[in-house]
């Protein structure tokens, strides 16, 4: 299992929309989401940001991360998202969210 952070910036004015809708979550996204390993995934929000928190537990992220992006209702989703959000001009080429470096972490 690894663990990842990741972050964005959310349009100010869409957070109240955007936790709306993640209140209640696609079920077809859920479940792409767990067919692509991805476990114990939560969204916080703070002065702008979004930090995702989640757990990957397959043995390639990439090809998973390719069969998540190939789905229908996650495409979807996604198109609603996406204007909401505002990517960190720091992120890698080729990232969304920004994924962060672990520093710390304890059980």
């Amino acid at each position: 299992m690894r663990r990842y952070g990741m972050v964005i910036g959310l349009e100010p004015e869409k957070f109240e929309e955007y936790r709306m809708y993640h209140r209640n979550v696609w079920p077809e996204v859920l479940e792409t989401i767990r067919r692509c390993n991805i476990r114990n995934y939560s969204i916080f929000y703070k002065d702008g940001l979004l930090f995702s928190y989640f757990e990957y537990v397959g043995e390639d992220f990439a090809a998973d991360m390719a069969k998540m992006a190939a789905d229908p209702k996650t495409q979807e989703w996604w198109s609603i998202m996406k204007p909401m959000q505002r990517p960190l001009p720091t992120r890698r080429p080729g990232e969304w969210w920004a994924e962060m470096e672990e520093v710390f972490h304890t059980d």
